[in-house]
């Protein structure tokens, strides 16, 4: 099977790149890995959020003024 992954130039600040090698040599794993894994949770994250604004598209929108005028007469603020 060929190798799929495609090659990309990452810069990273000095101290970061010295942490993800520390990284790499406790957990066994690749700078590759460790940078995919990362970048995949931060895509799902945004997946994520994106589906939760989608659900509620349809809410009104409140400003902050009457936020928080409602707190304070719900005596929460």
């Amino acid at each position: 099977m060929a190798n799929l992954a495609k090659r990309a130039t990452v810069y990273f600040d000095p101290v970061m790149h010295t942490a993800l090698r520390h990284k790499s040599l406790e957990t066994s794993r690749s700078l590759s890995e460790i940078v995919n894994d990362a970048v995949r949770q931060a895509l799902a994250e945004d997946a994520e959020d994106l589906a939760a604004f989608a659900e509620r598209v349809h809410e009104p929108l409140v400003s902050y003024e009457d936020l928080l005028k409602e707190l304070k007469a719900d005596g929460r603020i």
